[in-house]
Formats: structure tokens, C-alpha cells, sequence
């Protein structure tokens, strides 16, 4: 037998395994209660929303914030990476969608974002 572990969407599960060969029962206890998590790191970079600006950065994909690559008071052109994200372990850029100024950048490099998500305005 063998006791893993395992964290599914913030619910930690201990597992026992028993390796009896094709078809052997598998038993799963209750679901645990989950370790606190550390309070999020405050955005180093983020501003009020009332600094924002008028158009939006949006994230394509879903991942991890890697590498911010503009900053506020930034001018930027269609097409500059404003910030980089991971997912599956490509770099994606993220880019202005139109000539403007940074007016805010609301995430901070290893947040987990989703597609769609607000990363950073412009004015």
C-alpha cells in the first residue's frame, strides 16, 4: 500500500493505494482541511482603479504572470508587450492594443491570472 497526498482545487485528500493489479478497489478518505495559505502579496506595481485608463490589456490565456515589461507613465505602441505570461510553459506576450501611456498595471510577476483578465489599462 501507498499513502499520497493529493490537493484537487484547494481540497487536500489522503489516498491510499493498494497495488493488487487490474481492478483492486482504490479507498480515498474524506477530504481534509486544507492548510491555510498565505494572504496574496500586494501588487507591486498595481494602481487604484481610479488611475485607470480607458482601454484594457486583456490576457489571451490563462497562467502565471512571468515578466512585466512596461511600466505606468510608459508610451507604448500598438503591439509592444506590455507583460509576459506562462502558460504550458511558453512565454506569451501580452501587447498594447493601440498607441497610449500606461496608466496602471494591475498584476505583479507570479500572480495566477485567467483569459480575460484586466492586466494593465492604457490612456
Amino acid at each position: 500500500m501507498k499513502n499520497y497526498t493529493i490537493t484537487v482545487n484547494g481540497n487536500v485528500y489522503d489516498v491510499t493505494v493498494e497495488e493488487n493489479g487490474a481492478g483492486a478497489p482504490v479507498q480515498a478518505a474524506a477530504p481534509r482541511a486544507a492548510a491555510p495559505k498565505a494572504a496574496p502579496a500586494a501588487p507591486k506595481t498595481a494602481a487604484p482603479a481610479a488611475g485607470a485608463g480607458s482601454v484594457e490589456v486583456k490576457a489571451g490565456a490563462a497562467g502565471k504572470v512571468f515578466k512585466i515589461e512596461a511600466n505606468v507613465g510608459q508610451s507604448v505602441k500598438r503591439g509592444d508587450a506590455v507583460v509576459i505570461i506562462e502558460a504550458m510553459k511558453m512565454e506569451i506576450p501580452v501587447v498594447a492594443p493601440e498607441d497610449g501611456t500606461v496608466a496602471s498595471v494591475n498584476v505583479a510577476v507570479g500572480d495566477a491570472i485567467e483569459s480575460g483578465a484586466v492586466l494593465a489599462t492604457l490612456n
